[in-house]
Formats: C-alpha cells, structure tokens, sequence
C-alpha cells in the first residue's frame, strides 16, 4: 500500500483541478524547508526566492507573514531571517509521535557501543530526495564520529541509508522515488546512480544488508537495511552503520557488523506491532 506523496525540494505545483490543495500554505512551507543547519548568518529574501523558484514579491509577503507569526525572525541589520522557535516545536512533535524512535534507541546506542569508536548508527527517513536522520547513538567512550546529528540530511540516491530506504519500498511510492531520482540527476547521471539503486537492492535481497564502501564520500564506509512501517501514519525509515574507513574494515562490516545491524532491526520488527 502506497504510503503517500512525500514533499520535495522542488517548487510545489499545485495538482490540476484540486480544490483541497493550498498552494499559499505550500508555498510557504517551501520557504522554511530552504533553510539549512549550515545557514548561520540567514537567508535573504533574494537567496530564498533562488532555493524556491518563487517570485521575489511572492517570497516577501511570505517571509512577512512567517516573521509575524515567529516562524522566522529577521535581522535587520543584515537583511537576513532565521528560522523561529516555533519550527523546533514542529520538529519535536514529529518525533515525539514516533514510539519506535524511542524503542531503537537503546538498541541503537548497544550496537554502537560494541562498534567503538568513529562509527555512529542512525535512523532516518525520507524528504524529497534526501533522507533525514531522525535518531543517532554514537559510542559511549568514542573520540572520533561522523558529524552528523538529529535533522541532518543525506542523499537518498547515494548514502547506504538512503538506498536501503529505497530497496524497502515498494509500488507506487517506489515508482514515485524513481521518478523523483531520475528528474533530479538527469539522463547523464541518472544511469550510474540507478546502478547503485539496484546493486543495494540486490544485496539486501542476498543477506538483508547493504555495504556501500566510498559510494557516499571517499574514505567512508557504511552498512544499512530497511525499515518498512506497515503504521499508514507513520513514515518507512531505514538504519545505518558507518564511519571512517580505517574503523571499518570491510571483514568486519560483512561477517560482523552488517549482521549485527539486521538483528537488530529485526527486533525491533518483533516489538513493533504497535508501530
């Protein structure tokens, strides 16, 4: 059953004939979804209307209506907004509305811990053509990690996780992935990341894990595995395992880690009949 149509980073058409869409609302959730955790100094209206597409008057009216309802705050020294507390708020709602978040955490933060130190695990899901991670443990005496946290965005198309996530879909909602990955990386580069799709869907298929070693960035190796919600309200996700090459030795990863990363969803597989 195909969950649902999941946002994108591109500009927002609203559907042909359909009266129930907003297309003022959508607009204006495009605006914060511009934001970045890499955007310290804000976003000008000009450098908002560029990530969006919109017209310049259409981005001030919308970052004026943000600003008054603390959506965004405005620097006018600098011409620039920020994201508002109200939007944290938001993030945390979602979160607190996922119990298997709660569940994976411990689970997650035992398998990081016998994995030691530079390699952290997470879970994520996905947001338009990226996945975000939603929970990460890293271990408990460890010096050296990747630097990536709660909110933080990777490739679906490239990353271990992402392609797990895709290998766990299924119809329609796979259909629509493909055809999201396809549009966004064009015909010269869209054969080559498709390969990568279909080789992680092979070796989940094969031993219920993937290993993307380097695939994502140089000098990194990874493992994942799906995580498929039957919850009609809740989104499919996926985990990851990954660090630092040097801490993962490619043995290690296949005969030791991967498996220890299915078990481990698996388990929660088996609690999760209230998920």
């Amino acid at each position: 059953m195909r969950k649902r149509t999941q946002a994108t980073s591109e500009p927002t058409k609203a559907p042909e004939n359909d009266r129930q869409f907003v297309t003022a609302l959508s607009r204006g959730l495009e605006v914060l979804r511009s934001f970045r955790p890499s955007d310290r100094e804000g976003l000008s209206n000009r450098e908002l209307a560029e990530r969006t597409g919109l017209p310049n008057s259409t981005i001030s009216r919308l970052t004026y209506t943000l600003m008054t309802t603390g959506y965004l705050l405005y620097n006018e020294t600098t011409g620039r907004y920020n994201i508002g507390v109200p939007v944290l708020g938001l993030g945390f709602s979602l979160l607190g509305a996922m119990p298997m978040r709660e569940a994976a955490k411990d689970l997650m933060q035992d398998l990081a811990d016998y994995a030691g130190d530079g390699v952290q695990v997470a879970l994520g899901a996905r947001d338009g053509p990226t996945v975000t991670y939603l929970a990460c443990a890293r271990a408990t005496n460890g010096v050296v990690s990747l630097q990536l946290g709660v909110g933080s965005r990777i490739s679906l198309a490239r990353s271990a996780m992402g392609r797990a996530y895709i290998a766990g879909c299924i119809g329609e909602e796979k259909e629509e992935i493909l055809d999201l990955l396809a549009a966004y990386y064009g015909p010269q580069d869209w054969p080559e990341t498709l390969d990568g799709i279909d080789n992680a869907a092979d070796q989940i298929a094969q031993k219920g894990f993937y290993a993307n070693y380097g695939d994502w960035h140089d000098g990194v190796h990874s493992l994942a595995v799906p995580f498929p919600v039957q919850d009609e309200g809740s989104p499919n996700m996926a985990f990851n395992l990954g660090g630092p090459a040097h801490f993962l030795p490619r043995e290690r990863m296949e005969n030791d880690l991967g498996p220890r990363l299915v078990a481990m969803a698996q388990s929660l597989h088996r609690r999760g009949s209230g998920y």
